[in-house]
């Protein structure tokens, strides 16, 4: 296949070509298989750091979140001792914070949706491309692409942008335009697109079940929208996409059908032949279930490059998987032909990122300047303010102030290890706001349920004459490797279920995910926060007691599509 350097978006002079070709020209095969790889690191550890690029010649490297002095010492030791500069990548999908403790965090995606929308999502891509970029970082793993079609996935959620196509669309596409002009290259992801299953691509390959048409119109047009726009990279996920498969090869059988990631149809048929895509793709991260179920790792590592990735995300075992890419070249599975393309690419994408022209070692005085001016435009509270979205009032109930409903008895949800449990951390996020009620004026004590089953619960006349305001908080946020995201209620019989709303005023708030209306349909009030820091607490706490309004509006269908919530 012929690449074209020159064009979009990689737009490289001749002096960048030149560049590209004469460094292909000067590598061995082990460098070439090395600048496949991205790796990943939660450590400044010299030696480690130094094995990278001096033992495995990689490509790129992910930092994790560290401390500000050690992800300039990491970037620092990477750049240095690395003979061809690297890609330094991170997860920017809230904000710099993703990848730097002390950098901004401007708000998790569906915030952005919820309140400003497109401009919101420009001055996230500007925060995490501008600070990003002084910090070393120049690639980031953002923005999520995915469309929110089902409530009950349990890992899209608020990462995402919600359930409306165009909102996500014109999201995304502010958010690439605002990143890549500080050099810092956007990643569209999860290509073919998540939101659609209710499962987890971490532990199965699961699957975008939308028919071509509908595919089309939804996440083709905000992939075709992002590499409009430029979009440098795009990551795909482990998600097959059955009915453009077979509609790229209608001989395919279902067995062959494969995940994103490992998809000859999706990624040549689909993303770079009808879509256009001329950048880098990059696999998401392979040590992911969804990656290895199709076929063994020993097939699947090579397969993917020679399959349409560009780039491997991480190694289960770093010796074994760069074994695995080898022999897959010694046996014919990927040739060297595709592995001079994939490198074309890698290096083009860091020829067209400057990383060849300039000193990628970031300063850490200037880097602190940049975030705390930053820090001061207080970006975060905004996006709160803007965001909290009442989804439901129904009872009048209000503004709730100290005057009326000074007695609150708190039901605290919290998420704990591998169940859902109630409130002891005093850490968490339902502490904090517990702190800020009392602050305000109101005795907040927490709900306890009585030991025994029949005949042995709660006396109704007790909490109905001891507390003014029955207030529910629920902070279960989606994560990676979880099946579901729902409420268990407390042992014995439900003890906690909001049954007494009809005789007691009651609020329901979610800090994180915003459809808990499923597990509790007939509050009378619903409130959506989307996230859960201090600053997001304390925005909420001023609406509720009517000294600021409500602004956001919701993403997603909080209803669940269910008639009973709405009650």
């Amino acid at each position: 296949m012929t690449i074209n350097l020159k064009a979009k978006p990689f737009n490289l002079d001749d002096s960048q070509v030149k560049w590209v070709k004469d460094t292909l020209a000067s590598m061995t095969l082990d460098e070439k298989i090395g600048q496949l790889f991205t790796f990943v690191t939660y450590t400044d550890d010299e030696k480690v750091l130094e094995g990278f690029v001096s033992k495995y010649h990689v490509g790129g490297v992910m930092c994790r979140q560290m401390q500000i002095d050690h992800l300039v010492n990491t970037v620092s030791l990477l750049q240095k001792n690395s003979r061809i500069p690297l890609l330094i990548s991170a997860n920017l999908e809230n904000g710099a914070n993703g990848v730097c403790n002390e950098a901004t965090k401007v708000g998790c995606q569906m915030s952005i949706a919820a309140g400003s929308g497109p401009e919101g999502a420009a001055l996230l891509g500007d925060i995490c491309g501008k600070e990003g970029s002084a910090l070393g970082v120049n690639w980031a793993f953002a923005p999520v692409s995915d469309i929110d079609f089902n409530f009950r996935n349990p890992i899209t959620n608020t990462r995402t942008y919600g359930s409306d196509p165009n909102m996500v669309r014109r999201c995304v596409t502010e958010y690439i335009k605002a990143c890549q002009k500080h050099g810092v290259a956007a990643t569209a992801k999860h290509f073919p697109g998540d939101g659609c299953d209710e499962r987890d691509q971490h532990l199965v390959s699961s699957i975008n079940d939308l028919s071509c048409e509908d595919w089309d119109r939804t996440y083709g047009e905000i992939y075709r929208s992002a590499i409009d726009a430029g979009v440098l990279t795009v990551m795909t996920g482990h998600i097959m996409q059955p009915a453009w498969s077979r509609k790229i090869n209608p001989e395919i059988s279902d067995d062959a059908i494969m995940p994103g990631s490992l998809s000859k149809e999706l990624l040549n048929g689909l993303l770079r032949e009808r879509l256009g895509f001329n950048g880098v793709i990059v696999s998401d991260s392979t040590t992911m279930a969804g990656f290895s179920i199709p076929m063994s790792r020993s097939d699947a590592v090579p397969y993917s490059i020679a399959a349409g990735c560009d780039m491997f995300l991480f190694t289960k075992n770093v010796e074994e998987d760069l074994d695995y890419m080898r022999k897959g070249i010694e046996s014919g599975v990927l040739t060297v032909e595709r592995v001079n393309e994939a490198v074309t690419r890698i290096l083009a994408l860091k020829a067209a990122l400057k990383l060849n022209e300039k000193n990628n070692v970031p300063n850490i005085g200037e880097a602190l300047r940049i975030i705390d001016e930053d820090k001061k435009l207080g970006l975060l509270s905004k996006v709160a303010d803007e965001s909290i979205t009442i989804v439901k009032d129904k009872a009048g109930i209000l503004p709730i102030k100290p005057e009326k409903y000074r007695r609150i008895l708190f039901f605290p949800i919290e998420g704990t290890t591998g169940q859902f449990s109630m409130y002891s951390a005093s850490g968490s996020a339902n502490a904090v706001l517990m702190s800020i009620l009392k602050e305000k004026g109101f005795e907040v004590s927490v709900f306890e349920p009585k030991p025994g089953l029949e005949g042995m619960m709660t006396s109704s006349k007790d909490l109905e004459t001891n507390y003014d305001l029955l207030l529910y908080s629920a902070n279960l946020a989606t994560k990676s490797n979880q099946t579901v995201v729902r409420i268990e209620w407390l042992e014995p019989m439900g003890s906690n279920v909001p049954v007494y709303m009809t005789s007691i005023p009651t609020v329901f708030i979610s800090l994180e995910n915003p459809y808990h209306l499923l597990d509790a349909p007939r509050v009378p009030v619903y409130i959506n926060c989307y996230q859960s820091d201090e600053v997001v607490l304390r925005a909420l706490v001023d609406k509720l007691m009517g000294k600021s309004k409500f602004k956001g509006k919701s993403p997603v269908d909080a209803f669940c599509g269910k008639w009973d919530t709405r009650l």
